[in-house]
C-alpha cells in the first residue's frame, strides 16, 4: 500500500451503521503518515489509538473575543488514548513512529461530510 493512511472499507467495523447517527472508521497510518489537516462540517469526531503513536490536533476558529486568537492543541497519543475533535474544527493526525501505526475514529453523524483543506483551497475549480 502507497498511501499515507488508508481507511479500510472492507472492515466490518468501517462504514455508516445503518438507521443511527453515528459513523466509525479504522484508520491504518502508514510509518511518518499524515491524515491531512481536515474537517467534519456535521460531526464531532473521537479519536481512540489501538496502536502506535499519533500526534494529532485542531485549531480553534472564530474566536468570540477579538483580543484571542485562533489556537492549536495538540497532543502525542499513545495505545488507549482518546483525543475528541469538535465539530467543524480543522484537525489533523500525524503518525511520529517508525512502525505502523492503527486508531478507530467515531463521528456523531452519519453523514459526517469531510473537507480536505488542501484540496478545498488549491484545487478548486472556478465557476462557470
Amino acid at each position: 500500500m502507497n498511501d499515507l493512511y488508508h481507511i479500510r472499507k472492507e472492515d466490518p467495523i468501517g462504514y455508516q451503521v445503518p438507521t443511527s447517527t453515528i459513523s466509525l472508521v479504522r484508520i491504518d497510518y502508514a510509518p511518518y503518515g499524515l491524515n491531512p489537516p481536515h474537517t467534519h462540517p456535521r460531526a464531532t469526531e473521537v479519536l481512540v489509538v489501538v496502536e502506535g503513536i499519533l500526534f494529532v490536533g485542531f485549531v480553534t476558529s472564530n474566536p468570540t473575543d477579538p483580543n484571542i486568537k485562533n489556537k492549536l492543541f495538540t497532543k502525542s497519543l499513545y495505545p488507549g488514548d482518546v483525543f475528541v475533535f469538535p465539530e467543524g474544527l480543522i484537525h489533523f493526525q500525524f503518525n511520529v513512529g517508525k512502525t505502523n501505526a492503527v486508531a478507530f475514529a467515531g463521528l456523531s453523524s452519519q453523514n459526517p461530510g469531510v473537507i480536505t483543506i488542501a484540496n478545498a483551497v488549491f484545487w478548486i475549480r472556478p465557476a462557470n
